[in-house]
């Protein structure tokens, strides 16, 4: 299966952020990091185990810890999926998704500052 095509689940977009922060991980580090006390060591296991097989995470087997690596971009997953939400739930349109976003959860000024200075650069295009 190719990296394009691969959908991860909301599941597997939690190992995949501590993969992506922390490099390479074991099962004990990205259950760690989680920090789920739902969820057993097990569940966070299989989950890996399917990300392999569908490709989304590498694994050394070499040593007696089996060591994970995410083996998809986080920037291209994170567009792939802006999009593919952009389209599917807010009809094609950014600025709606944007106002959603900023209308449910305080900006900082720093986010805010960031937001601006990012439109300033796309009006100047």
């Amino acid at each position: 299966m190719s990296n394009n095509n691969i959908k991860p689940t909301e599941g597997e977009m939690e190992i995949l952020q501590v993969l992506w922060a922390k490099s390479n991980c074991t099962v004990r580090e990205v259950h760690e990091a989680l920090d789920k006390k739902e969820s057993g060591y097990t569940t966070t296991l299989k989950l890996m185990q399917i990300m392999h097989e569908k490709g989304l995470v590498a694994r050394d087997t070499s040593a007696k810890t089996h060591i994970y690596k995410a083996l998809i971009n986080q920037e291209t997953t994170q567009r792939h999926l802006v999009k593919k939400m952009i389209d599917n739930v807010f009809n094609g349109s950014a600025a709606r998704l944007v106002m959603q976003a900023l209308g449910n959860k305080s900006a900082s000024q720093e986010e805010i500052d960031l937001i601006k200075d990012y439109l300033n650069k796309l009006e100047n295009k």
